[in-house]
């Protein structure tokens, strides 16, 4: 009896021994966070969606002064992927309190569908037309970082902060001309794993456009006037991001 006994205190301690090993291990970079400041480079990859306000039947004026009724609907057919480069510069507020500031480049494409409700072809099935959209923007995000308490070599966090970002491409003559400024809300999560050169921090983020995107005068730029029609035929486009960003600091 006493055997078995002595048995099992011999596994209960070596279980327990187990359990210690694996609630602690060698922490890698252990000063990295008590710096007040520093710095690292990002990259990444995006999904980007407008959201339009379609503005429904609308009236044209032919060349002749008669007037006819239009309807036509706008949409991004699909989230369309981009790359996405930086730097970054975090200073820290307290234990669990860090702000940072992110200057960066979007690079994507959009791809807009215009459906004529109208006019039809032969066939029967309605007219549409398409633009692809090259997106180019220098963004400066400024977010407020909550972090846990490390753990070993990880530390999870969650992110809120505001985006504004400069519209660097765009043609003249597209159906569609965003404004040059555009300003994001943004939200997401991280987790920080610290390797034994550099602290990895991959987080996924959500970016909500505050302001209306669309530039409201592009149509009376347009040379070719049968283009007007596709052009008035959205009020307001919310831009939408998805972004996958890995930090290395």
């Amino acid at each position: 009896m006493k055997k078995r006994f002595f048995c099992l205190l011999l596994v209960v301690a070596l279980a327990s021994t187990g359990l210690k090993a694996q609630e602690r291990s060698v922490q890698n970079k252990p000063y990295i966070d008590l710096r007040p400041l520093h710095f690292g480079v990002l990259v990444g990859t995006h999904l980007q969606d407008v959201e339009f306000l379609n503005v429904g039947p609308q009236i044209i004026t032919n060349d002749d002064g008669t007037t006819m009724e239009k309807t036509i609907t706008c949409d991004q057919v699909r989230w369309d992927a981009g790359f996405t480069v930086g730097v970054l510069a975090e200073a820290r507020i307290s234990e669990h309190f860090a702000f940072r500031l992110a200057p960066a480049m979007y690079f994507g494409t959009r791809h807009f569908m215009f459906n004529n409700l109208t006019d039809k072809r032969e066939d029967g099935s309605n007219l549409t037309e398409q633009q692809d959209l090259k997106s180019v923007y220098i963004s400066a995000a400024a977010d407020l970082i909550f972090a846990a308490k490390r753990f070993n070599n990880h530390r999870p966090y969650i992110m809120a902060g505001i985006n504004p970002m400069l519209n660097l491409s765009g043609a003249s003559q597209d159906y569609l001309q965003m404004k040059r400024m555009d300003l994001f809300f943004e939200v997401g999560l991280g987790c920080d794993f610290y390797l034994p050169f550099f602290k990895l921090r991959p987080e996924l983020k959500f970016m909500l456009g505050l302001t209306n995107a669309l530039d409201m005068k592009h149509a009376d730029d347009l040379q070719d006037k049968t283009m007007r029609m596709y052009t008035n035929s959205v009020s307001d486009a919310r831009s939408k991001i998805i972004a996958l960003t890995f930090y290395f600091e």
